[in-house]
């Protein structure tokens, strides 16, 4: 019963991590909401200069902005194999001793012993080694000849640095 209440209560606590994440998708609506009309140098003040720029031959500007780096290290995943099945060679034996106190009690001891060849327990297995990711957002931003943001959205987002689904949303201040 308490195991099935745990896992219970893990799932919960997991599906309520979820519920707060935010993805890629939501994180473009709040950051055009915000930033949609807004000019490019007020962007760029707040939050650094672009990577690179392509002029338009309207007079306007595609940009494109990453931020947010950052390198996440992942450690090595294990898993320690199930025990191996007691050895056909092995010899279980049991000793009961009984001995009388001088004040009249009575103390018994049992001890289990076991003799014989068996298996080593099994090693730990590595199932992925340690790893780094690398974390950003990288953002395209459209303008209009007078600099003002016409379009803007995500073309490179990886997942947070926390549970979140989105750097970009982090990166960003976007709240859900």
């Amino acid at each position: 019963m308490n195991s099935r209440f745990s896992c219970v209560a893990a799932l919960g606590v997991l599906a309520m991590i979820m519920v707060g994440c935010t993805t890629t998708e939501e994180a473009n609506q709040a950051i055009q909401s915000k930033w949609i009309g807004q000019p490019v140098d007020s962007f760029f003040t707040y939050y650094g200069p672009p990577v690179s720029s392509f002029p338009l031959n309207d007079g306007g500007t595609i940009y494109t902005w990453v931020g947010g780096e950052t390198t996440r290290y992942i450690p090595a995943q294990y898993q320690t194999p199930q025990p191996a099945k007691q050895d056909a060679n092995r010899v279980m034996r049991t000793t009961t001793e009984t001995q009388k106190k001088a004040d009249g009690s009575t103390v018994t001891t049992t001890k289990t012993s076991s003799f014989g060849i068996s298996a080593q327990p099994a090693a730990p297995q590595m199932i992925s080694p340690a790893r780094t990711e690398d974390l950003f957002c990288e953002l395209q931003i459209t303008t209009g000849a007078d600099k003002i943001i016409r379009m803007l959205r995500a073309t490179k987002d990886t997942d947070g640095e926390g549970f979140s689904f989105s750097r970009c949303a982090e990166v960003m201040g976007v709240k859900k």
